[in-house]
């Protein structure tokens, strides 16, 4: 077997950057997501990926590299001009040479990125959100609800440590109305990759707080970079705050950015010093309505009072003319009255002596009338009380037996030596009771 000439890892990774220099001398604009970008002591190193459109299944990958010396030229002017850092899912156009080393193996190195490439992918995730969010019928949820009147209870979502924070807490705490307010923090990472997720728990945690503890939610972000902005225009976040029950109040941005989170709230300002501005305004718009209202029904009132004096006051100088016209009248119909009442009460006094003297003079007849019937009905009573007098039963023979005073009815209810009284017509006998 005859052995081929060996060469060293080394010399064959030489034999490739040779190659690679060789037929690959020029720089190339490329097409490519970020899927992972990060710094490192000043160099920007970054993950490519290409997706399948149909099903985003990577179909490339490759790893760049952007050194100190292009990234500290590089960085500040994307950001500057696509208002986002470099980061993960972003699509970018990069302007790439082909680097192959020794040790390190092969790697695009970055002399350029085109913003406004990345100005434009952004511009249409925008509208693609936007337009998810109309076609869901979510997009304006959030304007159709309203600012209660008295909005004191106030949930916000900011960093703890924001400067923006403290900035809304003292405006809004030290307003020159004096208006009260409760407010309870709700911490929220508010720039990075992990604004979506932590904002979306921060709207869970108030949601599910017992009863309508909330008025209104605060959401506010002061004093990070403008280049922070992408965590707000995810169409998760979107959804959340357009479906969520309490009016949302953002003051995230800078005059120049809106963000999606903006669009869909349901008022935006700029700043978190702006929110507290609005929530103030807001009550002392009610207090002036109320204000307003109560000098509306001072002044009616006093209108009133006016007018009624006035008409009192007529009133007060036609009455004793008016009372004496009535009493006069009043007076007649009494009189009326009176003679129709005494009229009617002689007729009536006429006829019920008529019916008592046609009553008086019948009495006599229907007295004897009543005596007869009554003699009659005490006749008969007589004749069936005689029919019925024990002395005629024994006089026909019929005896009756006493025991102790009563009459015998049962013979078992006698015994043995019972002293009996038995009546006759004529005389009495006394007997004992013998039971054999």
């Amino acid at each position: 077997m005859v052995r081929e000439s060996r060469i060293t890892l080394y010399e064959l990774n030489s034999l490739v950057r040779e190659v690679i220099e060789c037929e690959m001398p020029n720089e190339y604009w490329v097409e490519a997501e970020l899927s992972e970008c990060r710094e490192s002591r000043g160099h920007c190193y970054m993950e490519l990926v290409e997706k399948d459109e149909k099903n985003a299944t990577p179909i490339a990958k490759a790893s760049a590299k952007c050194w100190a010396s292009k990234w500290m030229l590089i960085r500040p002017y994307f950001e500057r001009t696509t208002g986002q850092q470099l980061h993960a899912g972003m699509k970018v156009l990069l302007k790439v040479y082909a680097q192959f080393h020794e040790a390190y193996g092969f790697s695009w190195i970055v002399t350029d990125i085109d913003p406004t490439y990345t100005l434009g992918d952004m511009a249409r995730k925008r509208q693609e959100i936007i337009r998810h969010l109309r076609e869901e019928g979510v997009f304006d949820l959030q304007k159709e609800l309203s600012l209660p009147a008295f909005c004191q209870r106030i949930a916000v979502i900011s960093s703890e440590s924001a400067a923006g924070y403290g900035d809304f807490s003292r405006q809004l705490f030290d307003n020159p109305y004096g208006f009260m307010f409760q407010t309870r923090l709700f911490p929220a990472i508010m720039q990075g990759e992990g604004v979506e997720q932590s904002v979306i728990a921060a709207l869970e945690r108030i949601y599910a707080t017992q009863g309508d503890a909330f008025d209104a939610v605060v959401i506010i972000r002061g004093g990070g970079a403008t280049s922070d902005m992408s965590g707000f225009d995810t169409l998760a976040l979107a959804e959340n705050v357009a479906n969520f029950p309490l009016p949302i109040i953002t003051g995230i941005g800078h005059d120049r950015d809106e963000s999606i989170l903006d669009m869909v709230s349901h008022t935006r300002v700029k700043t978190p010093t702006a929110a507290a501005a609005l929530l103030i305004d807001h009550l002392k718009g009610v207090l002036d309505t109320i204000e307003g209202a109560q000098s509306m029904i001072t002044h009616y009132a006093q209108q009133k009072l006016a007018t009624l004096k006035t008409q009192l006051s007529t009133i007060s100088e036609i009455l004793p003319r008016l009372f004496s016209a009535v009493k006069i009248r009043q007076d007649a119909l009494i009189d009326a009255i009176n003679n129709r009442m005494l009229s009617a009460a002689q007729q009536r006094i006429i006829t019920q002596m008529a019916n008592i003297s046609n009553t008086e003079s019948k009495l006599p007849m229907l007295l004897e009338r009543q005596l007869m019937s009554e003699r009659h009905m005490l006749e008969l009573i007589e004749e069936k009380t005689k029919a019925l007098d024990p002395v005629l039963l024994l006089r026909r023979g019929y005896s009756i037996t006493l025991h102790k005073g009563k009459a015998v009815k049962d013979a078992s209810t006698l015994t043995s030596g019972d002293e009996l009284e038995t009546r006759l017509a004529n005389g009495i006998i006394h007997s004992k009771v013998i039971i054999k």
